[in-house]
């Protein structure tokens, strides 16, 4: 799964990355916490570009009478995305991609504490979430990011990972290109990813700063 992620770069040079037209309201950057519930921009097919647009992180389906009207959808998994009703019609129609540098996974020592190791692409680019949207009233557009089963840079850590798309699937995800794309929602390859523990100041949703990606590994 994917609960909490870093921005470390700028709004516009991200979509510069993404060749999309920036918004004006996209939430600041640089963001080493980014956590649920928060504002992230996020890449959007448009008529003849791309449009870089912000949304709130944690999908909420039509039918929620409120925002908190049921579970808090972060995530939406691989395999029921496109069956699931709370997913499917967006799973179809309104896939997105969520620009990150990194993000952050948990494991536990032998007293149950929870110690975060920071994931980060091997070429220090970016990374594309596979996203999926939905609008809901007062909040705008809501997404959340695709998971699938743990490959051989997450396994150790946790069984589940964000899926991470390649700079060529980005079109066929967006709907830019004829094709299906399930077969996208994959573990990222051995190699792509980088992982190290960092402090456990991370824990707290109230904590900002680049020191958090730092490596404690010794």
């Amino acid at each position: 799964m994917c609960g909490r992620f870093v921005l470390a770069l700028p709004a516009a040079e991200m979509a510069r990355v993404f060749e999309a037209a920036p918004a004006n309201d996209l939430p600041d950057g640089p963001r080493w916490n980014v956590c649920p519930t928060t504002q992230v921009p996020a890449v959007v097919a448009g008529e003849g570009q791309r449009r870089m647009v912000s949304m709130r992180w944690g999908f909420v389906p039509h039918w929620y009478e409120k925002p908190n009207g049921g579970p808090l959808l972060i995530n939406a998994r691989a395999e029921t995305v496109a069956t699931k009703p709370a997913f499917r019609d967006a799973a179809r129609q309104r896939r997105c991609l969520l620009p990150a540098t990194g993000f952050y996974e948990w494991t536990k020592d032998e007293d149950d504490a929870r110690l975060p190791w920071y994931f980060h692409p091997a070429d220090d680019g970016l990374l594309a979430f596979a996203g999926i949207w939905q609008d809901w009233g007062e909040l705008g557009a809501t997404c959340a990011i695709v998971s699938c089963a743990a490959g051989p840079s997450m396994e150790a850590i946790h069984h589940r990972e964000p899926v991470t798309l390649a700079p060529e699937d980005w079109p066929l995800w967006l709907g830019e290109a004829e094709g299906k794309a399930a077969p996208l929602m994959r573990a990222a390859p051995e190699g792509r990813l980088l992982r190290h523990r960092v402090d456990t100041r991370v824990n707290s949703n109230r904590v900002e700063g680049p020191e958090l990606i730092e490596s404690i590994d010794g």
